[in-house]
């Protein structure tokens, strides 16, 4: 029995950049498409690409990697990330290390893109959500990403790594802006979304988390230094840094905080467009229970 909706797993994104040659690109870091329900409108949703803000700063323009329905291999389009006068075409919380760029999701259906969204209204679990639901350190989560640039050969694989959380409780507390989960992740992983993992069972007088959801967005790994020191000066020669095997995760909170800041200014631009999702209700509703 599948612990995570196959459509979770086609809402990720592979994010990649110029190399050499120009137009081949270097892949170097994850995102994926969430979509915020119109108002009274069921199944149309606005969405936007989400990944980490220090993935696009500096950069004039990203490639991205989708799937298109069927078997066909992957295709590839080159986003611009700034417009003619430098400003950036993508939105950014100054609080946290978050981006969020408009997609013209009509434009990849009418390609043939296979097109999955984590929805606001089905999909999530923001902080309040997770601590009602009974949310604790040691639950289970899922890592979802393209580590080491490694998309797959002709079609977008993404990376499922498992793991749990080490500590969220100060984020309950409003005591910290990000969740700490104990996933190794390396360099791709960068703007993948985190999940909870659904559990049948539970300590005796607390809750069972009884379905997989959007949780938050991999910052980065937590680095392990080691100091090495002179034993004749008594200054530090040389600092070694190491993968901890602790991660940061940033909230959903400010995932749906960003998108719904900046739905009128993409309006305004005409670079957004509602688009329905359609996948089969009963995968949807199996994850909803």
């Amino acid at each position: 029995m599948a612990l995570i909706p196959s459509y979770f797993l086609d809402t990720v994104v592979a994010i990649g950049f110029a190399g050499k040659p120009a137009d081949t690109p270097r892949w170097a870091a994850t995102g994926f498409l969430y979509g915020k329900r119109a108002d009274a409108v069921e199944s149309i949703y606005t969405v936007g690409l989400v990944t980490n803000k220090h993935v696009f700063e500096g950069q004039q323009r990203a490639c991205l990697r989708f799937n298109p329905e069927g078997d066909q291999s992957a295709r590839q389009f080159w986003v611009d990330l700034v417009d003619r006068a430098g400003n950036a075409l993508w939105a950014t919380d100054p609080s946290v290390d978050l981006a969020v760029v408009a997609i013209r999701v009509d434009q990849l259906v009418e390609q043939g893109i296979t097109v999955s969204v984590f929805r606001n209204d089905l999909d999530i679990l923001t902080l309040s959500q997770a601590e009602e639901a009974g949310v604790s350190e040691g639950d289970g989560v899922f890592a979802l990403g393209f580590p080491l640039g490694l998309v797959g050969e002709n079609r977008n694989y993404v990376i499922v790594r498992q793991g749990a959380i080490a500590r969220i409780r100060d984020a309950y507390a409003s005591a910290s802006r990000d969740i700490l989960v104990d996933v190794t992740v390396f360099p791709g992983n960068s703007g993948g979304p985190v999940l909870t993992r659904p559990e049948v069972v539970s300590v005796l007088g607390t809750k069972a988390i009884g379905r997989c959801a959007l949780l938050g967005v991999i910052s980065s790994y937590v680095p392990y230094r080691d100091v090495a020191i002179s034993a004749q000066t008594g200054m530090t020669r040389v600092v070694f840094e190491e993968n901890s095997g602790l991660a940061s995760v940033i909230p959903v909170d400010h995932v749906v905080r960003l998108l719904e800041d900046n739905l009128q200014d993409w309006e305004r631009r005409g670079v957004a467009t509602a688009a329905p999702f359609n996948r089969d209700p009963k995968r949807n509703d199996r994850n909803s229970q």
